[in-house]
């Protein structure tokens, strides 16, 4: 019997979702289906009723709804907890079992498809919103010599800085600042955790954060040479990248979770790569 699963949206169009986990099926042989689904504003937990009642096993979950789903879960995961929000969800009985894949999704992009470690690098992400709450904890795992959280509004880029303090395992710096007080500093992984990429914008970075060797990465996939990674291709970075890997890596994430096999991810990779000129 073919299990249904879904991704939840609006808008839901551009969703790749449909295309990453029908792939995986295909090389796992899993019998699964997965489709796309509308919901409206304010019609989140009507739409995932229907679909549960019918049957379905499970969903990601994507804008503007991970808060919605965070409210809706019976069971959340420690990811989903730390980062306020759900990327899937998975359906047994009564139960809706919540996670939020998106930060180790981001660490194994990085570690095993772009051979970065982080042990004992210095670390910057750019934003203190959703995206970046998610990855705290999984980049800290990492043991880096330090993360630096900067934000516009600098209270949000610190409270976040004591949250992580607070529930990391290990003993790493972490501090949260504003632009102005990195003029000087310089890194060997930057992280665009903001949606300045969304709006064609760029955050106000001095050029000086990036380090010789630095990796620069946007988290946005599919734009190609974003005003992020154009600044830091003219200050003389060579190692760009955006966060196909990450879609890629959080779908197989959930895949697993689901289906108790996780997926290689390079053809997929490969397949929604756009080249960063």
């Amino acid at each position: 019997m073919t299990d249904r699963y879904a991704v939840i949206g609006n808008p839901i169009e551009q969703s790749k979702s449909p295309l990453i986990h029908t792939a995986f099926a295909q090389v796992t042989g899993q019998d699964i289906e997965y489709t796309k689904l509308l919901a409206p504003l304010g019609g989140f937990a009507m739409v995932v009723d229907a679909f549960r009642t019918s049957g379905g096993r499970g969903m990601n979950v994507t804008a503007p709804f991970k808060l919605d789903a965070f409210a809706y879960a019976t069971d959340l995961a420690p990811s989903a907890q730390m980062a306020g929000a759900v990327n899937a969800m998975k359906f047994e009985g009564g139960k809706v079992y919540a996670e939020n894949f998106d930060g180790v999704g981001l660490v194994r992009d990085l570690l095993h498809n772009l051979a970065c470690p982080l042990k004992g690098r210095r670390v910057l992400i750019l934003g203190a919103g959703g995206a970046t709450r998610g990855a705290l904890l999984p980049l800290l795992a990492e043991a880096p010599a330090e993360l630096v959280i900067v934000n516009r509004t600098v209270v949000k880029a610190e409270t976040l800085a004591t949250l992580a303090q607070k529930h990391q395992m290990a003993s790493v710096p972490v501090q949260g600042l504003g632009y102005a007080a990195l003029q000087g500093q310089a890194f060997d992984v930057v992280l665009n955790a903001t949606s300045s990429s969304l709006t064609a914008e760029l955050p106000p970075l001095p050029v000086s954060v990036f380090a010789p060797g630095c990796l620069a990465y946007d988290l946005t996939y599919g734009k190609g040479l974003t005003p992020f990674l154009k600044l830091a291709s003219e200050s003389g970075v060579t190692r760009l990248a955006d966060g196909v890997g990450m879609l890629a890596e959080q779908a197989a994430e959930a895949f697993a979770w689901w289906r108790g096999v996780r997926p290689d991810t390079t053809s997929v990779i490969q397949q929604l790569t756009i080249p960063l000129r």
